[in-house]
């Protein structure tokens, strides 16, 4: 199998060439975006990462036989920013056509509707009605959403907040009229905050895929075959499921 140690004649380990590409150091070090609480969380009492995204890393790691490195990452537009210095191996992230300047995105694995939040008594009804002069969204830097809406929106101005967390803290604080987002934590926070509401459906589909350094694009045919194979054999959705993450959708 692709990932497997093996023996030479005289009896030392070799590791195979996904290995070496895919972990050029010996070790897989896998970006983890905290700031995506679907795909990622710590946990309370170790600080251990949990989640999807550290499940799927855990999992190659060891199908590799590698060591696995976890390095946290407060945003996603952190973790794509680091993809040149060769600060990681994996990551988890949006596939998004300005990422894919330096980085190598396998098939999405899971599907994950982008929202906006308002205040309850906004005459804000429908997403569309949300790009007009004078409203201001706030979003997390460089952010899925933010890329999207960026190339998207024709009157609307964003407002930029360093992570994804701190986008419904910066919509608060200035008083804005929308702050954009994953659905499923914004309908939870619209759930204990009722002077919020989430409008009906959503203004993208974000799809979420592993990422890899151009350098080790030659990966991607073994990460979208090991994608397929966790997909089809219910691993995915079991971790979302054990994270409490069961509204999100898995990749057809």
């Amino acid at each position: 199998m692709a990932g497997k140690r093996v023996l030479r004649r005289d009896g030392s380990a070799k590791t195979d060439p996904v290995s070496r590409i895919l972990a050029p150091h010996g070790r897989l070090r896998a970006a983890i975006n905290f700031g995506n609480a679907v795909l990622a969380r710590k946990d309370p009492q170790t600080g251990e990462p949990g989640g999807l995204s550290a499940a799927i890393a855990r999992d190659i790691a060891g199908r590799l036989g590698l060591p696995l490195e976890f390095l946290p990452f407060d945003s996603a537009g952190a973790v794509s920013e680091a993809a040149g210095s060769d600060a990681w191996d994996i990551a988890f992230l949006a596939v998004d056509p300005l990422r894919a300047a330096q980085i190598a995105f396998t098939e999405p694995y899971v599907l994950i509707k982008g929202s906006y939040l308002v205040p309850a008594d906004s005459t804000f009804q429908r997403n569309e009605d949300l790009d007009r002069p004078g409203v201001r969204i706030a979003v997390g830097k460089n952010a899925a959403y933010d890329l999207y809406l960026s190339r998207t929106l024709s009157h609307a101005t964003l407002v930029r907040a360093p992570t994804t967390p701190g986008a419904v803290d910066l919509f608060r604080e200035e008083g804005l009229e929308a702050a954009a987002g994953v659905r499923i934590p914004l309908l939870r926070y619209a759930k204990s905050n009722p002077d919020f509401r989430v409008l009906d459906g959503h203004f993208m589909v974000i799809r979420q895929a592993m990422g890899v350094p151009l350098a080790a694009e030659k990966s991607i045919p073994f990460l979208n075959g090991y994608l397929a194979g966790i997909r089809k054999s219910g691993f995915v959705r079991n971790e979302l499921e054990k994270s409490g993450q069961s509204d999100a959708e898995v990749a057809p």
